[in-house]
């Protein structure tokens, strides 16, 4: 993470440097003191665009439910610019991009398979899954790193499955994921790329050209072959449109929940009596997993831009501004929660958490999700005889997504 920790002296930073993401302990100190005395606070950067950071629970809320007013468009990603919608188109629009008819038309298309009725149809093979990641930690011995070896891959292998992808092309896309999120980790950038975002987003597209191509042309009952041949208004997608849903997907639907169980992971080490009350009842883990979400809040933030004057908590908002939703400090709001720095793996007001976004932008993964969570350390739990902390614990340095990079742990664990 480098010496220099500018946020000590400026605690704005703790929202824009992504740096700071990786010192988690400081970063919430910080946040509970902005909570408490400016809960909106203005932050400007030399050479950057000016933002509101949005610390409290009920003023994320507020800002969430009220999408009329505060829109993902231009950018709903903090960078050093906002884009001028009139002359900066971006290389490629997800949903996370759109507002209003057209999200609502283009998230109407896939929603059907994210519904919960859905995902549940899904729990035997994701119990599979989560077996065959337990199994490949119980065959390393009594090592590994949890985060890379086991966390990465089992939310890979579930929604690339869903997808119809063939594991042969899964490291591929753990790969573009990793660069893509964390492209301001020095571990995941790339060498000589003057704009990783580019490069990555290219790569993908170069990908998923062809896995449309061969949808369109032999469609099966996967979900590549839902977007492939969507059509809107008796009009068939066209190639951008269709990437957008793959690349929101494909990367969305696994870095964020390999992150999260991570992140579970070592709050469970960190709080063995947790631990322990969580394997001697398994059947607190529905109410644990909306903790972990909460606890690690993976996706830190997202952007919303004013639409016209408006005030959130006390402060004016005026038409233009731009506001950055701190999902991380408003999971931890001492007047959201009770005791939001104790974590509890039988917490009743977990499910309050915000880790999922809320209204018209709430996450189209979030029951898959917490499907996956429950299965992993259902089955994880269930085995372990023993596991602590082996190593050199380090952290994602990234704005958007991050949590536990390296996770060493020891573990005895039943075959």
């Amino acid at each position: 993470m480098g010496e220099s920790r500018p946020w000590l002296g400026e605690p704005g930073l703790i929202f824009s440097d992504a740096a700071a993401y990786a010192d988690p302990d400081t970063w919430h100190e910080i946040a509970a003191r902005i909570r408490k005395d400016t809960p909106l606070l203005r932050v400007e950067r030399d050479g950057c665009e000016p933002f509101w950071a949005v610390t409290r629970h009920a003023d994320v809320w507020h800002v969430e439910r009220h999408a009329e007013l505060f829109a993902n468009a231009p950018s709903p990603v903090l960078g050093n610019v906002r884009p001028d919608p009139l002359a900066d188109s971006p290389p490629v629009r997800t949903l996370v991009q759109m507002d209003g008819d057209a999200h609502r038309a283009h998230r109407a298309l896939i929603s059907a398979w994210f519904k919960p009725g859905s995902v549940r149809r899904l729990t035997e093979s994701i119990d599979a899954l989560a077996r065959r990641s337990v199994d490949e930690m119980a065959a390393r011995g009594d090592t590994c790193d949890f985060a890379q070896d086991v966390a990465a891959y089992f939310p890979l292998r579930v929604i690339l499955s869903i997808l119809g992808l063939p594991e042969s092309d899964f490291p591929r896309m753990l790969r573009l994921t990793q660069e893509l999120f964390g492209a301001d980790d020095p571990d995941f950038q790339r060498i000589a790329e003057d704009d990783q975002m580019l490069a990555v987003i290219a790569d993908f597209f170069q990908y998923f050209t062809q896995v449309t191509a061969d949808r369109r042309a032999t469609p099966g009952t996967d979900l590549a072959s839902v977007i492939a041949n969507a059509q809107i208004d008796d009009r068939p997608l066209d190639d951008l449109e269709t990437f957008g849903f793959y690349l929101l997907i494909a990367t969305a639907g696994h870095d964020t929940t390999s992150t999260a169980i991570a992140g579970g992971l070592l709050a469970l080490l960190q709080h063995p009596d947790e631990l322990a009350r969580l394997r001697a009842d398994p059947e607190l883990i529905d109410r644990a997993a909306d903790e972990i979400v909460r606890w690690v809040s993976p996706v830190k933030h997202f952007m919303r831009t004013a639409q016209e004057a408006t005030q959130v908590g006390d402060t004016e908002i005026a038409a233009g501004d731009w506001l950055l939703l701190s999902y991380q400090s408003a999971n931890r709001d001492e007047l959201a929660f009770v005791e939001p720095f104790r974590f509890d793996v039988g917490r009743t007001d977990a499910d309050r958490h915000l880790g999922f976004g809320f209204g018209a932008h709430y996450c189209l993964g979030a029951h898959l999700a917490r499907l996956e969570i429950r299965a992993v350390f259902r089955e994880l739990v269930s085995r372990l005889d023993h596991i602590e902390l082996a190593g050199d614990l380090t952290f994602v340095e990234g704005t958007l997504v991050s949590g536990p990079k390296h996770l060493p742990v020891q573990y005895s664990i039943r075959s």
